[in-house]
């Protein structure tokens, strides 16, 4: 579908009533208020794949533990996954510490005020790049995102396809305020132009729209089938020590959920009971030979690409001691200093089912 499609009629409630209806209807966001260059990469990162409500309580942690750049690239990385705990993807946020001390390092502790120079960055994408380039410099790139890509495909009845939503987006830019019209145009797909049931009387693009004309709103974009998701059984010893300290150890970055700490174990292997699957897996992360004992607790979790059921099992050390096998480090920690680290969500949960419970005899 051509560019040409932009029709003056289209080009003026974009550029128009859009910001109109943004001004009476932008919610009021922590990153919205003292702007900075660092205050808006932030939130970008911590927005991909998360809801606005969760994100804006993590940002406001954030930046009062790390208020500036330079504060971040200083900081220890478990103090930032610490912070990132339960927001999850924590890619982002090991990727936001090495692109601080890169930029200290290599820049001044300044951003680049290009949008070349932003997508050069560690860890940068272009959409990132368009976003920080447009609401913190004010550069002349459009933004797209699922929000975005929503809006015009219903206003062009158009199935979808990122090339060429980027192209309209691209056109309908009004120089000289794009960072205004992404912002727009990311909150009308947020509050007005909804995946189900949304706002329509009142949406600025209404008169405009193809696919409200034609009464196939919710038809747009098309989406493909989802596949049903993989699943995995898995297995994580609760080691505990005469001392009543929990063996925990520290997954590698290169890992998902890399830098953070866990109760030691892995997937079940075909054939494998569950206590096999444990006994085996301490073996193979940290060198030991436990006694198996019994469940402590299941713990269901959805990443975004799989789930899992975690067993949690008691376990005791039978002989050998824990080393670094597979695992970054490991650590004997007392039940009071286990929420000082930073856990993943399902781990979390094991530490929530130890409250006030006594390890069993086995």
């Amino acid at each position: 579908m051509p560019a040409t499609l932009i029709t003056a009629d289209v080009r003026r409630a974009f550029q128009q009533n859009l910001p109109h209806w943004f001004r009476d209807n932008r919610r009021a966001l922590p990153w919205r208020t003292r702007r900075t260059p660092y205050r808006v990469w932030l939130s970008e990162l911590m927005l991909q794949q998360t809801r606005v409500e969760q994100a804006r309580a993590y940002f406001l942690r954030f930046t009062k533990r790390f208020p500036n750049l330079r504060a971040l690239a200083a900081a220890d990385q478990q103090d930032v996954l610490k912070l990132w705990e339960g927001l999850g993807y924590y890619s982002r946020a090991r990727r936001a510490h090495q692109t601080a001390r890169w930029l200290v390092e290599k820049c001044g502790g300044k951003f680049p005020a290009t949008f070349e120079g932003l997508l050069a960055l560690p860890g940068v994408g272009p959409y990132t790049a368009a976003a920080v380039g447009s609401l913190a410099f004010n550069l002349d790139v459009a933004v797209v995102d699922g929000n975005v890509e929503r809006v015009l495909c219903r206003v062009f009845a158009f199935g979808g396809g990122k090339q060429q939503v980027q192209a309209w987006a691209d056109e309908l830019l009004p120089r000289g305020r794009a960072g205004e019209f992404n912002e727009a145009l990311m909150e009308l797909g947020a509050l007005c132009c909804t995946p189900r049931q949304p706002d329509c009387p009142h949406c600025p693009l209404r008169k405009v729209c193809r696919a409200r004309q034609e009464n196939r709103v919710e038809e747009f974009p098309v989406k493909a089938a989802k596949k049903p998701l993989p699943h995995k059984i898995v297995g994580a010893g609760v080691i505990v020590n005469a001392r009543g300290e929990f063996l925990i150890a520290r997954r590698h970055e290169h890992e998902m959920l890399g830098g953070l700490w866990e109760f030691p174990g892995g997937k079940q292997e075909p054939g494998e009971t569950m206590e096999q699957c444990i006994a085996r897996e301490l073996v193979e992360e940290l060198g030991i030979h436990v006694r198996v004992g019994p469940c402590l607790t299941v713990v269901h979790h959805a990443y975004s690409h799989f789930t899992i059921a975690l067993h949690a099992h008691w376990c005791r050390i039978s002989s050998g001691r824990p080393k670094n096998v597979q695992c970054l480090d490991s650590a004997w920690v007392p039940f009071s200093k286990l929420r000082e680290k930073p856990f993943s969500r399902a781990d979390l949960h094991i530490i929530a089912a130890l409250r006030g419970v006594q390890p069993p005899e086995f």
